[in-house]
């Protein structure tokens, strides 16, 4: 649903080992070859090694965010995120990416200097597993350039979500494998050891993720978990063929990485058609696509629940207009369902949303197919036509 920015992508993409310990580095060639004997990779050329403390990563950061987004298009994000209600109205979008990654990194490999870099000074029973998974990054770089890669998803917000779980994901699997390998096991043939590894990241001692809006908090975590279900499927599925065919063919949704079958079947997602406000005066600031996996963080957050409207998702766009004398920010967005029945459900979530986004709300039709009212952030009117559900929200005046 959101227009995630290329930059908070890649900032993900950098901080590959959260949530490990990073400590003195070990052979690289060793796991290199033990990469490359898994996927297949050739390995091309050595990879450089740097340490890097906390200080420097936060700089690091700040300096990456300043060269690849303008105050603008940072402004024009976290409006949309605002818009959506999916974090609060005084949250600061720039500040807390920087203070998340921060605090969630051990590791990172930057792609654009070809290098990998390791937090200094820490150390502990994960050093070897943010090595593996930062040496995976850099193999898949060497043939797939991971930042080209990533950029190629395009316009889609879903599709860089997407493209970002199969660099995360593919990692993530290799990391799992080839520490069960030492173990004379392996993830191919090992149901519980997969499901063990695929749950291991969470929040537990880091304050700024916990604290983090839910929506912040499950965009960092989807692309290694989901990425790494999604990866394992593909691999079960295609062999060793598996791990070059997620970058030689990607997922263009969410939808997919949350349901390999769907990316077996060659999906294509719908587009439906956004509303937009009446009248003149209006600038379009941003436009972006409304994923499954947007839908279900929305629903969780206010209707406390996922419900199978996301399941039912086939498609989904949004727009954001901003009077140009007024500056009153507008708000369109359309999804399309499987069928009526996930598009009726969806409308009864999107119900509560309208009632706990804002402090005040009050419908004036309220029915099957439309919920038209007034809230904080003015007039909103939602519709339901067959399977689709559009909506327009911010105005002035009625719809």
């Amino acid at each position: 649903m959101i227009r995630r920015l290329q930059w908070l992508a890649m900032l993900a993409a950098w901080c590959a080992a959260a949530q490990t310990s990073a400590g003195p580095f070990g052979d690289t060639a060793e796991i290199l070859k033990g990469l490359s004997d898994i996927t297949g990779f050739r390995v091309l050329r050595p990879v450089k090694q740097e340490t890097m403390g906390r200080d420097q990563l936060k700089k690091f950061f700040e300096e990456r965010i300043k060269e690849l987004v303008d105050l603008e298009d940072i402004r024009v994000e976290e409006l949309v995120l605002k818009k959506f209600g999916l974090v609060p109205s005084d949250f600061d979008l720039r500040g807390s990416t920087i203070d998340l990654m921060t605090e969630q990194a051990a590791a990172f490999y930057d792609y654009r200097a070809k290098r990998m870099v390791l937090l200094d000074g820490n150390g502990g029973a994960m050093q070897q597993a943010a090595l593996v998974h930062e040496l995976a990054h850099a193999l898949a770089d060497q043939h797939f350039r991971l930042e080209k890669f990533l950029h190629k998803g395009g316009p889609s917000d879903d599709a860089t979500m997407a493209r970002t779980a199969v660099m995360e994901g593919q990692a993530t699997w290799l990391m799992s494998e080839f520490m069960a390998g030492k173990m004379g096991r392996s993830l191919k043939d090992s149901p519980d050891l997969m499901e063990m590894m695929s749950k291991m990241s969470g929040g537990g001692g880091f304050p700024v993720f916990e604290k983090a809006p839910l929506y912040m908090r499950e965009s960092l975590v989807f692309p290694y978990t989901k990425g790494m279900v999604f990866q394992h499927e593909v691999v079960l599925r295609s062999g060793k063929d598996g791990f070059a065919e997620v970058f030689r063919r990607p997922p263009g949704t969410t939808r997919e990485v949350m349901h390999p079958e769907v990316y077996f079947s060659g999906f294509q997602a719908a587009n439906p058609k956004v509303p937009a406000p009446a009248g003149g005066g209006w600038k379009e600031l941003a436009e972006g696509t409304v994923g499954e996996f947007d839908l279900s963080i929305l629903l969780q957050q206010y209707a406390f629940l996922e419900l199978d409207a996301a399941k039912a998702w086939r498609g989904g766009q949004y727009r954001l207009w901003e009077h140009k004398k007024t500056k009153r920010a507008v708000l369109g967005f359309a999804v399309e369902f499987e069928g009526e029945a996930g598009a009726t459900e969806f409308l009864r979530g999107y119900k509560k949303v309208i009632q706990k986004k804002w402090k005040q709300s009050r419908f004036t039709v309220e029915d099957a197919a439309r919920l038209v009212g007034e809230g904080d952030d003015g007039y909103f009117a939602i519709e339901r036509v067959g399977s689709a559900v559009s909506g327009i929200e911010g105005l002035e005046r009625p719809f």
